[in-house]
């Protein structure tokens, strides 16, 4: 299988004009990792026609946030994609995704996309949505998959395609992590040094909360606290780490049903996100996936 490139809407809609079967999507802003490679091998067990899209969307960046130094490697991408037997990759320029320049009408994540990251980056949630709305306008797929580790993305997409009434299944596969626990990121490539080994911080204050619960620590705040303290002694302060309602983001007291346990930090440059859900159904144990 040969995997075609095209970068235009009058491309894609010609390469998709004689495809059948189902069609899955893996959207991305490239620098593609295993992370990804693990998205499209699912998709490509699933689906007849897989596509990816490469689009470094600059409405989800702050001005004072790292879009410039966001790793562009399209080539080697594309070689990853023919990898894994993926059919279409569609690279559009910033241009043709936004025609008019930055659009005047946009999709609002309401309330979940003013919580968590949506605090950090405001605005940040409502980019996500405007270009995942065209992105599955412009592709029309039966199936979008999308990584656990961006567990507040996915939620808010999720509510997009069922409050918009979309015709789309949306699709969470687990976070894929290195051996030592770190969850993949394009991000991680700026990780040198001493910084590599203090951003396990997060993935081992997850662990830390995993093993509260499992002991029998119900209360949040202080599953938290011992969460943060992990995160201490390798000298990274989290941005949060908060315990919430896996639905709505509503912060969560005491422990009684699925709990997200999410956290971000900066290191050195590079501001980097993990999770991970607690389910509490007699003993405590550790959900890969949001329900």
């Amino acid at each position: 299988m040969t995997t075609r490139l095209v970068h235009t809407r009058d491309e894609l809609r010609s390469a998709m004009a004689n495809r059948s079967g189902e069609v899955g999507v893996v959207m991305t802003m490239g620098a593609l990792h295993d992370g990804h490679r693990e998205l499209i091998k699912v998709a490509r067990r699933r689906c007849k026609v897989i596509v990816v899209t490469v689009f470094l969307n600059p409405l989800q960046f702050a001005p004072s946030e790292d879009l410039s130094r966001y790793p562009m490697t399209l080539d080697a991408d594309v070689a990853l994609c023919a990898e894994e037997d993926v059919d279409l990759v569609f690279a559009p320029s910033v241009e043709e995704v936004y025609p008019a320049g930055e659009p005047q009408v946009r999709v609002h994540a309401g309330p979940l996309g003013d919580v968590l990251e949506g605090a950090s980056r405001p605005g940040h949630f409502d980019g996500v949505l405007t270009v995942v709305a065209k992105l599955l306008h412009l592709t029309s797929p039966d199936v979008a998959y999308f990584g656990q580790k961006d567990a507040q993305q996915a939620l808010v997409i999720r509510k997009l395609v069922r409050d918009l009434d979309m015709e789309v299944r949306i699709e969470i596969e687990p976070t894929v992590r290195e051996d030592d626990g770190l969850a993949l990121s394009s991000r991680n490539a700026r990780l040198h040094g001493d910084n590599r080994r203090r951003a396990l911080a997060l993935s081992r204050a997850l662990q830390v909360a995993q093993q509260a619960a499992a002991g029998g620590e119900r209360d949040a705040a202080a599953i938290a606290q011992l969460a943060r303290a992990q995160m201490q002694e390798l000298q990274v302060e989290p941005d949060y780490i908060e315990l919430v309602d896996p639905e709505d983001l509503t912060p969560v007291h005491a422990l009684r049903g699925d709990t997200l346990v999410t956290v971000a930090a900066r290191i050195g440059e590079v501001r980097l996100i993990d999770n991970t859900v607690i389910i509490i159904d007699g003993d405590a144990e550790v959900a890969t996936l949001l329900p």
